[in-house]
């Protein structure tokens, strides 16, 4: 069953084409920026211009003539720097709401159309490359990454997940709606009870299209019946996951608010721990010393305390995230200043696609350096997704992302909620 809706899916964004054909190869363009951050040094350069052959830079040099061939582009009044990435959004799903069985009214279908909607207003904030990291409807960030990739709705570069792996009842589950044994299948491909099936689960994804696996190590928030804090997959369960990972050349990430799930993962082996909400010293230097990532959604505590209270989100979920949000934000700046490797991801979809610059201004009130909250949302996540090469900078051979605001986001990182131009593999998206 959830296969046949997977080729419904397929089919009906082919039929898309009709009305957003593929892009054409990108003209070659020729940037004039009128200020260049570079986000590695820090520097901000004037009088460069940027050069892009198809989907790459070709050049960054002082202005001269525009080359033969190429259009000017011209951002001599904005400060202009990579395209921002966000290493945790959920562009193919429902969103968070007070009516717990949205996700199971919405078809697959509905669920693809909400996240091509999603990914337009996200690329159109400045974000060009994102990892989605969970669905209810499994495999449908598959379909929409891959009608994005095919030019048939405009949005931003994916990694996606496919499901969440974890156990029944859990975390990724959608509990309180009906009995979990009565949902589709398609909203339990990751569910499992052993290290077997967290290795077949594992493989299953990987075989359908997924990019990476998102384990969930410890309770949600936003999810009836579990506390962030216990653990819920267990070390064994997660590693297991880890090696099909690792021998399809890819890796894992584990949603992880309590410290002792934290630290099983990290021992597990993941690249990157989600929310990390309740870390304790041990696993703040456990991460460091291990070169594990963590990926910390400080802004959208507050959304759900004012947005969810007012229109009458669970109770639970209130309960819970009263007790996360500021713990988290002090555990944020305890890792700044530990020297613990932290990257931007914002948790969109808990608030609306398209908003995901305000959490900036939280890691800059928590910590970091407007530079340093740039470096996390360009090259640290492009790190994380093993695309430090060429992603994440505006330097020859990297993909031409980049987007233009009108103040300095040195001076006031809130700019960044502000983009006025995106520039994503050299095609002009505004």
């Amino acid at each position: 069953m959830a296969m046949r809706r997977t080729r419904l899916i397929a089919g009906l964004l082919a039929a898309m084409a009709l009305a957003h054909p593929a892009a054409a190869r990108a003209e070659a363009l020729y940037v004039e920026a009128g200020r260049l951050l570079d986000v590695e040094s820090g520097a901000v350069l004037t009088g460069q211009c940027i050069l892009t052959e198809g989907e790459r830079v070709a050049r960054v040099e002082p202005c001269t003539a525009t080359p033969e061939g190429a259009k000017r582009v011209d951002w001599s009044a904005y400060t202009v720097l990579p395209g921002l990435i966000d290493l945790h959004t959920h562009l193919s799903d429902t969103g968070s709401s007070a009516d717990l069985s949205d996700p199971l009214k919405t078809s697959p279908v509905d669920t693809v159309l909400i996240g091509a909607r999603n990914a337009r207003a996200t690329l159109e904030a400045g974000f060009t490359t994102v990892r989605d990291v969970g669905t209810y409807r499994g495999l449908t960030d598959v379909a929409l990454r891959n009608a994005i990739n095919k030019g048939l709705v405009p949005g931003p570069r994916m990694f996606v997940a496919g499901a969440y792996l974890t156990h029944p009842g859990g975390g990724g589950e959608l509990n309180g709606v009906v009995p979990n044994h009565q949902l589709p299948a398609d909203m339990r491909l990751g569910v499992l009870s052993s290290p077997e099936e967290a290795a077949a689960r594992a493989a299953f994804l990987f075989d359908h299209g997924a990019d990476f696996l998102k384990l969930i190590a410890t309770g949600a928030v936003l999810a009836i019946g579990t506390e962030p804090g216990e653990p819920e997959l267990t070390e064994a369960e997660m590693r297991a996951a880890i090696e099909v990972a690792k021998s399809r050349g890819s890796y894992a990430t584990a949603h992880a608010h309590g410290a002792q799930g934290i630290k099983a993962a990290i021992r597990a082996g993941v690249r990157s721990i989600e929310h990390a909400s309740l870390i304790d010293d041990e696993g703040l230097r456990l991460a460091r010393d291990k070169g594990v990532w963590l990926v910390m959604d400080i802004y959208n505590g507050d959304y759900i305390d004012e947005v969810g209270t007012a229109e009458g989100w669970p109770e639970e979920y209130l309960r819970k995230n009263r007790e996360t949000t500021q713990v988290q934000r002090d555990n944020f700046r305890r890792a700044v200043e530990l020297g613990v490797p932290l990257a931007f991801g914002s948790d969109a979809g808990v608030y609306p696609h398209g908003l995901n610059a305000r959490q900036f201004r939280y890691m800059v009130a928590n910590g970091m350096t407007p530079l340093q909250a740039i470096r996390a949302a360009t090259g640290s996540a492009a790190q994380v997704i093993g695309h430090g090469a060429d992603l994440g900078r505006i330097a020859p051979g990297y993909f031409a992302d980049m987007i233009a605001v009108m103040d300095d986001p040195l001076a006031d990182v809130t700019t960044l909620e502000r983009v006025a131009a995106v520039i994503k593999g050299g095609t002009t998206i505004r």
